[in-house]
């Protein structure tokens, strides 16, 4: 049996895993060992962190695996991309991923290329507001984080030391990324990438709280956009991918389109988006196998770009408080066959929802009956 290599474990995760178990792969599945879902299901689950890729690449080697992936983290594509450069298997090199994961880094690459940004500059503890030649409002965030982790935006300079502060709370290297706020509605692009030819699969309305911290309360998928916007997000797009690089398997891009219709990049990801967009809404919205083209890809397969079931529109929300989870189990109560999946708990803590990660759960759910 061909055996594939899957970087980490997270609930997110478990759709790649799953997937590739079904076409016929032994899965071995990397991440520290927290009793996270992908433990269970995986044919062998190594108890290595994702950061460990000397390690990683150990055991791949020894294993003889014919592929490594996985989706909606930043983090994990970097041993993705070290591992499959070491063995010569399908995957983005490793200087692309370097760029991918750093925001500034990334900035500075577009900007270089001309692709459509804000203006920005890279901060850290020093950084002083008279350094800042910016126009507020900005947007101050950890150059290596997703997520919404330690993002704020500030009105102006007395504001921004304590929004640095948060920012390098949450950042590895410990530098903040200063951005101009640009202006518009938040959108999120799917592609998929092979010998670095570039395909569309889906856009997406994204849904936060605002400021300050722009946390994801929902997506929304199509993105009710019209053709031309849409023709001109994939010019854009396209370009985009090709200037950091990405040459395999799939990738996020997050960006804004204002009323006058400019598009800005916000930033790009060498993945799948995370927050179920790649392993649910896509397949729901499109009838792509999305998460299959990625097994396929990393293994040095073409993806299969078969249209599956009927695609209808679909939408994600996520649990904030009681009201959320109220609202949830009157859909499952009333429509339940709109319902797709959910991960709901058992009961609310009293943490507040601060970043992605501390949200308490979510609902997936096909946009009939006028629903939201």
């Amino acid at each position: 049996m061909k055996k594939i290599a899957i970087i980490g474990a997270s609930a997110f995760q478990n759709p790649l895993i799953l997937k590739a178990k079904e076409k016929g792969y032994e899965t071995h599945v990397f991440a520290w060992k927290a009793n996270d879902v992908g433990e269970k299901t995986a044919d062998v689950f190594h108890d290595i962190s994702i950061v460990e890729k000397e390690k990683i690449l150990e055991v791949c080697q020894a294993e003889g695996i014919s592929g490594i992936c996985t989706i909606g983290s930043d983090l994990a594509t970097l041993p993705v991309s070290y591992v499959a450069e070491k063995m010569g298997l399908p995957g983005n090199s490793v200087a692309c991923s370097q760029t991918a994961t750093n925001k500034y880094a990334m900035r500075q690459a577009f900007k270089k290329a001309g692709d459509p940004i804000p203006g920005f500059m890279e901060g850290d503890a020093e950084t002083k507001p008279d350094q800042v030649k910016l126009n507020y409002p900005l947007i101050v965030k950890p150059t290596d984080r997703s997520g919404s982790r330690g993002v704020t935006k500030i009105k102006g300079p007395e504001e921004l030391e304590a929004a640095i502060g948060a920012a390098l709370a949450d950042s590895f290297e410990k530098k903040v990324m200063i951005e101009e706020f640009a202006n518009g509605k938040e959108y999120s692009v799917e592609y998929i990438s092979v010998h670095g030819c570039h395909h569309f699969l889906a856009m997406t309305e994204k849904i936060t709280t605002g400021a300050p911290h722009f946390i994801e309360t929902g997506h929304n998928e199509p993105a009710p956009v019209s053709k031309p916007v849409l023709d001109r997000v994939k010019t854009v797009v396209n370009h985009a991918l090709s200037t950091l690089d990405i040459t395999e398997g799939a990738s996020h891009t997050e960006l804004k389109i204002d009323q006058d219709g400019t598009i800005k990049i916000i930033e790009i990801g060498g993945r799948m988006g995370g927050d179920c967009i790649g392993s649910h809404l896509v397949p729901a919205s499109t009838g792509y196998d999305f998460v299959g083209m990625v097994v396929d890809i990393a293994c040095g397969h073409p993806p299969d770009f078969t249209i599956h079931g009927t695609p209808s529109p679909v939408a994600i929300r996520f649990i904030f408080n009681g009201e959320d989870l109220d609202r949830c189990r009157k859909m499952m109560a009333e429509h339940p066959k709109q319902m797709i999946a959910t991960q709901l708990p058992d009961t609310l803590g009293d943490h507040p929802v601060t970043d992605s990660s501390t949200r308490y759960g979510f609902y997936i759910y096909r946009k009939v009956y006028g629903s939201r």
